[in-house]
């Protein structure tokens, strides 16, 4: 009888929680207002639920999609939206597989090794943060960058890339680049950043993309 009450309460706790893929301890005490957290913790145990990190869970029938992965991204460090590599794996600019998912946040930056993957974030400031829109997944959305912010969060967190044989190596497909890439607003997302370095490293990768 008590292993049916916990399975009862287990299931009702479900379906309160259905549309988070992800959810987090608020999201619990919006829809459960007296919820006794201890109870995560026996739940999981018994294989019905699994933390992700401190304070966010899944359920273990949850599908480890790239979906779910992005909508993760977001949800453990909040604000933040998705960009650098795994954006331009992406959009198809670039032919290497990205397993690591890195976001752009102003919070600062951190790296979190978790039951699901591997998530870093990269600290910018609040003036940069722009250039990303709302991905829609069915019900559920994520804040991803725009092809032409990415390109920018990419050569604007590695400095190091500066001769045409550096951006070569990225191997950015040129085709891609074309048919994702608006020119003139990846020109002011660049004035945006106000930086000399970036702008006369950014020309050099232009030409590589474009000439080569």
């Amino acid at each position: 009888m008590y292993l049916y009450r916990i399975k009862m309460q287990f299931i009702e706790f479900q379906n309160q929680l259905s549309k988070y893929p992800v959810f987090s301890l608020k999201d619990i005490q919006k829809v459960m207002l007296n919820f006794h957290r201890i109870q995560l913790d026996r739940w999981e145990r018994k294989g019905y639920l699994y933390k992700i990190k401190q304070g966010f869970y899944a359920f273990s029938g949850q599908e480890l999609s790239g979906q779910f992965l992005f909508l993760t991204a977001n949800k453990i460090y909040n604000p933040s939206y998705i960009s650098l590599e795994k954006a331009l794996k992406f959009y198809g600019l670039i032919p290497d597989e990205v397993f690591q998912i890195t976001s752009v946040s102003t919070k600062k930056t951190a790296n979190f090794e978790t039951s699901v993957g591997n998530f870093n974030y990269r600290h910018i400031k609040p003036s940069l943060f722009f250039g990303y829109y709302l991905l829609e997944f069915g019900r559920q959305k994520v804040l991803m960058a725009e092809s032409e912010k990415a390109i920018l969060d990419y050569l604007y967190f590695r400095p190091e890339l500066k001769s045409a044989d550096d951006f070569r190596e990225i191997r950015v497909n040129a085709d891609s680049f074309k048919e994702q890439v608006d020119i003139k607003k990846f020109h002011k997302y660049l004035e945006s950043f106000e930086n000399k370095a970036l702008t006369k490293r950014t020309k050099i990768f232009l030409n590589t993309i474009q000439n080569d």
